[in-house]
């Protein structure tokens, strides 16, 4: 079964305010269901959105009434995020949250999976061939990157990004964006951010889009924290500041 970090016992703030991944925490369920149901129910629930991993549902004291809910791809979880908050299941409001934590079953999908005994017994690090495997994989899969490995090999890539970068303001200019994403999806990752007023995709344009907040602090804090930020495996999002018109 698919391990996570225990929520806080109200469900608390560390959730809503974790960085967007495949796998949705949402709690306020129905505590009265059986968990095998309350499982079925939430697999097929979810699978509207996108490929689904797993279903995690325990029904000990401090995890009743919460689920975490995995997805193959992002886009599917930020999806379910926004389209399931509020939405009434077995007579409760659901609130959905990113998970701070990656799932196993994501980890496994990525081959970074570390078994729970080897976590404890290194505090969490993770040594070795797989550490290097982790730095390899986290610099990308360009030649270059490979051999030069770890961060340096980062550098061009964020170098492009931050070419004639406009001063910053309010609005983001979003590029490298997969077919598939929607004002809705960029709007449940984005939500995690204080002061998001719009999200606003450019008709006849695939790829990019524009997110606007109540300031330029609140606007900088969402582009450092996403910049490069991987919509899919293989778009890996740009963050600038719009031009001033």
């Amino acid at each position: 079964m698919t391990s996570m970090a225990k929520p806080p016992a109200n469900g608390g703030p560390g959730y809503s305010i974790a960085l967007p991944n495949q796998t949705v925490y949402i709690n306020n369920l129905n505590d009265k269901l059986p968990k095998e149901t309350l499982r079925r129910e939430l697999y097929v629930l979810c699978s509207q959105f996108g490929n689904v991993l797993d279903v995690v549902a325990l029904k000990t004291p401090k995890m009743r009434g919460q689920a975490f809910v995995v997805f193959q791809h992002l886009t599917s979880a930020s999806a379910a995020l926004s389209k399931l908050q509020g939405l009434e299941f077995y007579g409760k409001a659901m609130k959905t949250s990113y998970c701070k934590t990656k799932s196993d079953a994501v980890a496994k999908e990525e081959g970074t999976f570390v078994p729970k005994h080897k976590r404890k017994a290194e505090g969490g690090v993770v040594k070795g061939p797989a550490a290097k495997k982790a730095q390899v994989e986290e610099a990308g899969d360009k030649p270059a990157a490979k051999a030069a490995g770890g961060a340096a090999a980062n550098a061009p890539e964020r170098e492009e990004m931050e070419t004639d970068e406009e001063p910053p303001n309010k609005i983001l200019f979003l590029e490298r964006l997969p077919a598939e994403i929607s004002d809705q999806m960029l709007h449940a990752l984005f939500k995690q951010f204080p002061g998001l007023t719009e999200v606003r995709m450019v008709p006849g344009k695939v790829g990019i889009a524009f997110v606007e907040f109540e300031t330029e602090g609140q606007s900088s804090v969402a582009k450092d924290t996403l910049q490069g930020f991987k919509l899919t495996p293989v778009n890996s999002m740009k963050i600038t500041f719009a031009k001033k018109m």
